[in-house]
Parts: structure tokens; sequence; C-alpha cells
């Protein structure tokens, strides 16, 4: 009766303890046909028989459709593969114990075997009397047709849940190879894997297990954190877990139920699953020794054909992604180490508040083209105090060569604003054009580029802008202007026009913003509307701490896919005249 194969045919079927029209109806033909009082449409479960077709029962088994199998004639024609016929259920030393000859009054009884297509017996229709009787050839053949076609009705519901499978099933390969493709990191696998499997047959628990060379170890979602991945969050190779022994023989291992798991694993794997209240497994194992994935049921389950070949293609799926999230975390790793050594670190200089901003584009390599940087000049014999100077710039492009083509050209911008006898930004910016005509660097770049000189008291703003977003300087009274000057691009081409150094006060508390376009161009926009936006969160904004600042000038921009690179650097002026 435990035979899994039966047992899925009958969940298939979706019949139970509840009426049922069309099985009902066969009650119906066999109690006008036979003349009996009773007939049942009786399914065996594993703990009890139900019924959902029925005529004739008294209650209370009436309203529950259903007894226990001290109740069952039906468990003999599941137990026997046939028929059960008997004039006077008292005098068979069989049955004559039953407590359904005293509770539901059973004396005769006809019974012969439902199947389906692969020949399990699911159950039976029976005719029931009160009284012995001697049942006649016609009745019986009679009985006979109407549990054939009963049977052919049993299966036609079987067959359309298994195509409704078979298409949730390809739905479910498709939504998994779209899905665990955008997987981001390990552990957003797993949860996408967990949310790729919903509805009563499917998995209670998905589990991803990765090989290190010494075992293997649980990937885990933070977010549905179970007690058994916490306390056991490694196995060893000869662990006595159903995961464990796929990877040692690279195949897949299918624990039926309960009883297979505690004949054929550990107690501490029993334990395991025990605790999460499963008893079924399917461990398949990733391609070229990765891992291997893991499924549970709740129940005993047999997964057909089809659903083993599904889950099958599914961790093909995921040891592609396994191998690609691997891959983009190494290649991470290495531009983020790039990316920290190509971001400045501000210098402390007395009188200004600096803070800066680097946001990666989310679809390339975390590290691009985009720059911000600030140092101090080496002080002239009069000066009390060095300036400083400031730049923000994008090289054209959005990935590492990019970033490499930025370290090279912000290092000559370095030296041409070091060499230069007064340290003009324009001859800055003039000389870098000269060298990015001869050296083969790229397309080109926009920068800002400026100093600041702290003189008689006062701050003073020289810059040049090579083809770049405008300088944004907020006053002390909360106004924005755009500081909008510009000359050409970057290009690395011979030209005429000269690029000219442009002069601004700031008095105590304005606050400047240089940055790159990946701030103020968005997809849907043009990129004066992005800078108006930036002015006015600058004018709202601009009287908090710097780190706040940031926090508003940036809010959306780390929850949502950036095409491009951010640099903002900010200096506010806290010391000086008004």
């Amino acid at each position: 009766m435990g035979d899994l194969g039966r047992v899925e045919a009958l969940r298939l079927a979706g019949l139970s303890a509840a009426a049922d029209p069309g099985m009902d109806r066969f009650a119906r033909l066999v109690c006008r046909l036979l003349r009996v009082p009773v007939s049942l449409v009786s399914l065996l479960e594993t703990d009890r028989q139900v019924f959902p077709g029925m005529v004739g029962l008294a209650e209370p088994w009436a309203t529950r459709r259903e007894t226990p199998l001290s109740h069952s004639f039906c468990q003999h024609v599941v137990v026997d593969g046939r028929p059960l016929v008997l004039e006077d259920t008292r005098l068979n030393p069989r049955t004559c114990f039953s407590l359904a000859i005293p509770d539901l009054g059973v004396v005769a009884y006809a019974g012969l075997p439902l199947t389906d297509a692969d020949g399990h017996v699911l159950g039976s229709l029976c005719a029931i009397d009160h009284e012995p009787r001697k049942w006649t050839t016609g009745e019986l053949q009679d009985l006979e047709d109407l549990t054939a076609a009963c049977s052919v009705e049993l299966r036609m519901r079987i067959a359309t849940e298994l195509l409704r499978r078979d298409r949730d099933h390809a739905g479910l390969l498709l939504r998994a190879s779209v899905e665990l493709a955008h997987a981001r990191d390990l552990t957003d696998l797993t949860r996408r894997l967990r949310n790729l499997f919903r509805g009563p047959a499917e998995p209670s628990f998905v589990e991803l297990l990765l090989a290190d060379g010494r075992g293997l170890w649980r990937v885990i979602d933070p977010d549905d954190v179970r007690p058994v991945e916490q306390a056991v969050d490694r196995l060893d190779l000869d662990a006595g877990y159903p995961s464990a022994e796929a990877m040692r023989e690279s195949r897949t291992v299918f624990v039926p139920d309960h009883e297979a798991l505690v004949s054929g694993y550990s107690p501490e794997a029993v334990a395991g699953y025990d605790s999460l209240g499963l008893r079924s497994v399917l461990s398949v194992p990733l391609l070229n020794g990765r891992g291997v994935l893991t499924w549970c049921w709740a129940r005993p389950h047999a997964p057909a054909l089809t659903e083993e070949a599904v889950l099958t293609a599914v961790a093909g799926y995921v040891s592609q992604a396994v191998e690609r999230t691997r891959f983009v975390a190494n290649r991470l790793s290495t531009a983020e180490q790039l990316q920290a050594s190509m971001l400045t670190d501000l210098p402390t200089v007395p009188g200004l508040d600096m803070a800066a901003l680097y946001l990666p584009a989310a679809d390339q390599d975390m590290v691009g083209g985009d720059w911000y940087d600030a140092y101090q000049l080496p002080p002239p014999p009069a000066a009390t105090q060095p300036g400083v100077m400031l730049s923000v710039g994008d090289i054209i492009g959005h990935d590492v060569q990019a970033a490499t083509v930025m370290g090279q050209v912000r290092s000559m911008l370095r030296q041409a604003s070091l060499d230069h006898r007064t340290h003009s930004p324009a001859a800055a910016l003039d000389a870098v054009d000269r060298a990015l005509d001869v050296l083969p660097l790229g397309p080109g770049a926009t920068a800002v580029h400026a100093r600041l000189d702290l003189d008689a008291g006062r701050w003073r703003l020289t810059w040049s802008n090579a083809g770049h977003p405008p300088p944004l300087l907020r006053a002390p009274d909360g106004r924005v202007s755009a500081l909008g000057d510009h000359d050409l691009l970057l290009l690395g081409t011979p030209s005429e026009l000269p690029r000219h150094d442009h002069t601004h006060d700031l008095p105590r508390d304005s606050v400047l913003l240089l940055y790159t376009d990946g701030l103020v161009e968005r997809r849907d926009a043009d990129i004066d509307r992005g800078i108006r936006q930036t002015a006015s969160t600058l004018a709202e904004h601009g009287d908090k701490p710097l780190p706040l600042l940031l926090d508003a000038l940036s809010h959306g921009l780390k929850d949502a896919p950036q095409r491009d690179d951010v640099a903002v650097l900010v200096v506010r002026v806290s010391q000086g005249e008004r």
C-alpha cells in the first residue's frame, strides 16, 4: 500500500475525502444496477480509505467520507490486486473481525480493483448489502464494466494532471533559465532557487552545497536560515548524507521515504531531515564537481521521468550560474582593488571640508573611467597656506580599459599642474590634450580642473572646464549657480582654440560641487534637467554635514542599476570671510 508509484498516482488523481460529482455518479450507477443500499468509490491511502464517490453510508461516515484501515475491505483488494467477492463477510476468516461489519453494516461485499495506466491498484469500486447475498454473474459483470469505466476516468484525471505538470515544468525551465542567469552572487542564487518552486507537489526545501576540495559547504540564504543549516554548515565527503553520496559517486541519489533514509544514511542525516519535517530527498551533482543541488519533500515523493529530467536540467543551470558568479566575484575583487588604488585619499586642509563619492556602473566591471582628485600644491615662499588642486573627469568608455587610461590621464594632469609655474588649470588641461595627441590612450575625456587659494582671508576658485558638466556652487544663502564657462573636450587632436581659466570667490559656508555625468544623466530625461534637479538637492541639503549631503545627492542611485559611473567631489568653505 505504501508503493510510491501508487501513492503518486493517487496524488495525481486529485481525489480524497471530499465528494466528487464524477465519482458519486459511479456509486449511484452501482446502486441502481445492482440494487444495493450502499456503494463506494474507495481509494486507499497509506493510513486510511477515502470515499470521493459514495451512496448510502450512515452518519457519521457519510459526512466524514473516510474510515481508518480497521474498517477497510478495500485494503484486501489493493493488496491482492484482484476482486474480493463475499456473500457474508462474517463467515470469512479474513474479514470476520473487521469493524466495518458492526459500524458500517457491511455484510455482503463485492469490490473490484480500480487501476491506473501502470497497473497500480488505487482502490476499489464496491457494492455493499446489509444482508447476506449471493452475487449473480450479471451483477458482477455490470460491476466489472462500471469498474473499468471508473478506472478510465481516474486515468484521464491522472493524465490531465501530468500534462499540466509537464506544462508547469516547461514554465519552470523557462523561469529557471532567466532567473538563475541574473543571480548576482551565491546567496542570491540560493534565494532565487527557493523562489522557483511553488505548489503542493513542489519541493519543501532546496539546498545548494558547493565543493571546496575539503568537502561541501552550504550556501545559506540569510533571510531564510533553517536551524539545521546553522548547526551543520559543512559536510565531509564521506559523511552519511545523500548529498555527500551524490558528490562522491557523481550520480543522482534518490531517497524515496523516511524508511530508506533511516536504513541508508547516518543518524545525523536522519535527525537533520527530521528537524525539517522532510521525507523524500533527491540530490543531483553539479557539473565538473562543483557541488550538489538537493531537493526535499515533506512526504514520500516519486518524481516522474519528466520531473527528474527537469530537475536535472535546473541543476545544469545552477552549475553555469555558480561558475559565472564565481568568475564575477573574482573579477570584482580585482576591480575593487584597482578602484581602491585609483581613488584619492582626500587631503586635510584647514578651512575646507571635503568629501567624495564613487559609484561604479552596475553592468560593467565595478570600476570605470570616472575619477575625482584632490591634492595640495607645494607652498610658494610668500604664501601662508598652499593651494589645493581639485578635479573630476570622465574617460570615454566604461570598463577596466577606461579605468587604466583614467589612471594615466589623472597622473599626467597632476604632473602638468605641478610643473606649471602658476599651476594654471587651463595650462594643465592643454598639456594633457597635447599628450593625448601623441599617446594612443583612447577616444578622449572630459574634465573640470580647479585650484583653490586662500588670499587675504578668502578662498578663491580658479577653474577650467574641458567639455564637462558645469560645477555647481551653493552660496551661503542657499542659492545655487552653475559655473557654466567651458572649452573643448580633451580629444587629443590639434586645436587653435585656447583654454581659459575662470575665477570666483568662495565666501565662508559656500559649497562647491564637482561631479561626472552619471549623477545627472538619466535614460528618460535630458542632462540639463538632471543638473537642475541636482542643483535643487544641493540648495536643500547643502547646509547638512557632507556625508548626509552625498547621501541626498545619490539618493536612489545605489538601489537602481546604473549605466554610467558616478564620481562626486564636494568642498565646503568652513573658515574665511563671509
